[in-house]
């Protein structure tokens, strides 16, 4: 289902500004940032580096791709929002368009989240990245007895020395987390604590009892009250009923274009998956990341979570295709950073069954983009690469893999 491209709608970035939702005003926390009502915005004006028109045709014919099903997407250029939209339906078959106002998963996008939360809690002196997560965990149990060792930093950045993805069947079959948490002990470790890098969604959940330790509440409120609240983020939230009570949601698809339930199992682990949103609230985030809220998030509290930890070799493998220009990958507080063609870039990809999405921005260039899709195409993630080719004036490739010159 094609969107036809629209006229640019109210859009201004004023201090101390009100929300506007169909042109009625409505009470927002005093922040800086885009007003806009809730309709697709494509800049067609004076153009910086990248060419909006191009993106939006190229996007109308990946939503049309046999394995998709709905897509929506935000650009940030030099700090501003000039572009978010959708595209194709949130449920096959019913007509219901993507909205900018349709709430998606962020499945391991959420991590960055977690490793936000973490870093502002410790500037505000709530917590410590740096003490032991036996301190604020009680689930947690690693072999050697190194919860006792291993520190909140260390959880966040995947660095435990057990073997990736540790339990995660048992935890997509039902199985308590907590209960999950205590038979990691049993593991084999696979390196010191600190030595390797070792993808993780169960332990990394520890990291949820941290931030509620140091929040004194619920994980999902602290972030709502500490976070997406004050950077004016309406729709983001953490559970399941934050996804399937909103008024446009989109439905999980997989194998081309079948729905699928819903399921709960990483809601369970919330810092590891359970944020949901839709793609305005996700350009917001995105231009947080680039230092624009600094009475929220302070540049301190973005180094802190952003700042490479520990290298990632494997990562380059699964990103063979795009070694002609990425390489370097390592790791931060629920962040990757990446080497694109030079240039210093940052972001995280997200997926579970009938969810995907990813983050990326170069922060030198104030610059990035935010995508989330509702089935298991891995083919959008080559937008990200488009546009940094376009930001860096760097030759064109087909990472959309359309069958044609991008």
């Amino acid at each position: 289902m094609n969107i036809s491209l629209p006229a640019l709608l109210f859009v201004s970035v004023l201090a101390g500004s009100q929300w506007v939702e169909n042109d009625a005003d409505a009470a927002a926390p005093p922040r800086d940032h885009v007003r806009v009502a809730l309709d697709p915005l494509v800049d067609l004006g004076e153009q910086g580096a990248i060419d909006y028109a191009r993106l939006d045709a190229r996007l109308e014919r990946l939503a049309e791709e046999p394995g998709m099903v709905g897509l929506a997407v935000g650009i940030v250029e030099d700090g501003e929002i000039h572009f978010i939209k959708g595209y194709g339906e949130t449920l096959e078959g019913s007509g219901e368009a993507v909205g900018i106002d349709t709430r998606f998963r962020w499945a391991s996008v959420s991590k960055g989240v977690a490793g936000i939360m973490a870093a502002k809690l410790e500037e505000e002196g709530r917590l410590s990245l740096d003490l032991p997560i036996s301190n604020y965990s009680s689930t947690l149990q690693l072999p050697e007895g190194n919860q006792f060792s291993a520190t909140l930093r260390d959880v966040l950045s995947h660095r435990l020395g057990i073997w990736r993805n540790a339990y995660d069947d048992k935890l997509e079959a039902g199985e308590d987390p907590d209960d999950i948490r205590a038979m990691l002990g049993e593991l084999v470790q696979i390196c010191p604590v600190g030595a390797c890098w070792s993808y993780q969604n169960v332990a990394f959940d520890s990291s949820s009892e941290a931030i509620e330790r140091g929040a004194g509440k619920e994980f999902e409120t602290a972030l709502v009250e500490e976070l997406f609240g004050p950077l004016g983020m309406r729709d983001a939230n953490a559970s399941r009923q934050g996804l399937e009570g909103a008024d446009s949601w989109a439905h999980p698809h997989s194998r081309g274009r079948r729905e699928v339930p819903v399921t709960d199992a990483y809601y369970e682990v919330p810092a590891a998956g359970g944020v949901n949103s839709d793609i305005l609230d996700m350009a917001i985030w995105l231009r947080a990341q680039m230092g624009h809220y600094p009475d929220i998030l302070s540049r301190a509290v973005l180094d802190e979570a952003h700042r490479p930890l520990i290298e990632t070799p494997g990562e380059m493998r699964r990103l063979r295709d795009y070694r002609e220009r990425l390489s370097d990958a390592r790791y931060g507080l629920g962040w990757r950073i990446y080497d694109y063609a030079g240039h210093e870039v940052i972001g995280h990809r997200g997926g579970v069954n009938g969810y995907r999405s990813f983050i990326l921005f170069d922060e030198a260039r104030d610059t990035g983009v935010v995508a989330l899709w509702n089935s298991n195409s891995s083919q959008p993630n080559g937008l990200q690469f488009e546009l940094l080719d376009m930001l860096y004036g760097l030759e064109k490739r087909d990472w959309l893999e359309l069958g044609e010159e991008s």
